[in-house]
């Protein structure tokens, strides 16, 4: 049963997570190939927009930041798990399920990436209202947010119909 699921749609699947990947990637390079250009300077300013390259050593907005890398990698471990338990997640999933989880498997990995090769995530978009900044964010971040507010609303409307493959 796993591996016909695991042929059905994995094409799909496969497009739509290095697609999320992708312009995660390009998003990133370009933003870091213009702050080296201009040395670090406000790439876009605007009345409630700024593109400012930051770099997150933490988890999810900044959380979580250590300065010893044994805690840093150890995060990245448990990253890492957390990825390959989503993978999983997606096999056994269906729906708007489905692709939720793949909306957060394309920008934990994307940003999972940026850990291992660079030892610090790119955020770059910070929306603000006068002087209140959210935190600053990158694609990545917007896509697992996303993934996960589909899931909350699957679970709070009962969308998960299926319930014979649930366990108790």
């Amino acid at each position: 049963m796993i591996i016909k699921n695991l042929e059905k749609n994995f094409l799909t699947n496969l497009f739509l997570v290095f697609l999320i990947f992708l312009f995660d990637r390009l998003s990133k390079i370009y933003v870091i190939f213009i702050d080296n250009k201009f040395s670090g300077s406000e790439i876009f300013s605007s009345k409630f927009l700024n593109i400012i390259l930051i770099w997150n050593e933490g988890i999810a907005f900044g959380l979580l930041s250590f300065n010893e890398k044994i805690f840093y990698n150890l995060l990245t471990f448990i990253i890492l798990i957390i990825i390959l338990i989503i993978f999983f997640m997606v096999i056994k999933s269906y729906g708007l399920k489905k692709y939720s989880l793949l909306m957060i498997l394309g920008g934990a990995l994307g940003n999972v990436y940026d850990r291992i090769f660079y030892g610090a995530v790119p955020d770059f978009i910070d929306f603000h209202i006068g002087n209140f900044h959210w935190f600053i964010f990158n694609v990545a971040d917007i896509f697992i947010t996303l993934g996960v507010i589909f899931m909350i609303i699957i679970e709070i409307t009962g969308n998960n119909k299926n319930k014979k493959y649930e366990i108790l």
